[in-house]
């Protein structure tokens, strides 16, 4: 898998932790400290979230940030990050 897919899962799952929690797009950026364009861009896979970005959302969702790389399909995890 490439890193392309593993941030493509990343954005799915802050969006699906976000519905989860009834939030809304600009609700969890400002609880986020981060910008709804932004935000959005993450979740459809135009921006890449820094490690500091992944730790400002999962304090907005109020789950560890461990959370936000949870994924169903193991293989995310043999990613190659030189893709």
């Amino acid at each position: 898998m490439d890193i392309d897919v593993f941030y493509e899962k990343i954005g799915k799952r802050v969006k699906q932790l976000r519905e989860q929690r009834h939030l809304k797009q600009d609700g969890l950026a400002e609880k986020s400290g981060i910008s709804h364009d932004f935000l959005g861009k993450i979740e459809v896979n135009i921006n890449r979230p820094e490690l500091k970005t992944i730790f400002k959302l999962s304090k907005g969702l109020e789950v560890g940030p461990f959370e936000l790389l949870k994924f169903d399909d193991l293989e995310v995890y043999k990613c190659n990050p030189d893709n």
